[in-house]
C-alpha cells in the first residue's frame, strides 16, 4: 500500500456523506454513457438531484424507495442541461455496473456518516 495516498483524519472529516431516499429517477437522455436523473430527499438537507450511471444494474422504478449514501459536498456539476448536485455512492463492478451502497435498515434522511 502506497502510504503517499493516504488521508488524514481532517481530510476525511472534509467529505459529507448523507443518507437519502431516492423519490425520483428517469432516463437521462443525450449524454454520452447512459445514465438517470435522480432526485434525492436528503430530510432538512432538502432534495438534490444527480446523474447515476446505475443503468445496467437497474430500471429507473427498481431504485425508487431506496435510502442510499451520497456524497453532498462536492461543487455543482453542470453535464448537459441538467446540474448535478451530490454524487451517490456504489461499488463499481468488473464490468463497469455500479451497485448502489444503501443503508442496512431505514434511518432518518440527511444523518452524517463519519
Amino acid at each position: 500500500m502506497d502510504k503517499g495516498n493516504n488521508l488524514t483524519w481532517e481530510e476525511f472529516a472534509r467529505i459529507d456523506i448523507r443518507t437519502g431516499t431516492i423519490i425520483n429517477a428517469e432516463v437521462f437522455d443525450g449524454v454520452s454513457k447512459p445514465a438517470y436523473k435522480v432526485q434525492i430527499d436528503f430530510g432538512e438537507l432538502g432534495i438534490r438531484k444527480t446523474s447515476a450511471q446505475l443503468t445496467k444494474l437497474y430500471k429507473p422504478e427498481d431504485i425508487i424507495g431506496r435510502q442510499i449514501l451520497a456524497v453532498i459536498n462536492f461543487p455543482e456539476k453542470q453535464i448537459k442541461n441538467f446540474m448535478s448536485e451530490c454524487l451517490i455512492l456504489g461499488v463499481i463492478g468488473q464490468d463497469g455496473e455500479v451497485v448502489l451502497i444503501e443503508t442496512e435498515r431505514k434511518t432518518l434522511n440527511g444523518l452524517k456518516i463519519g
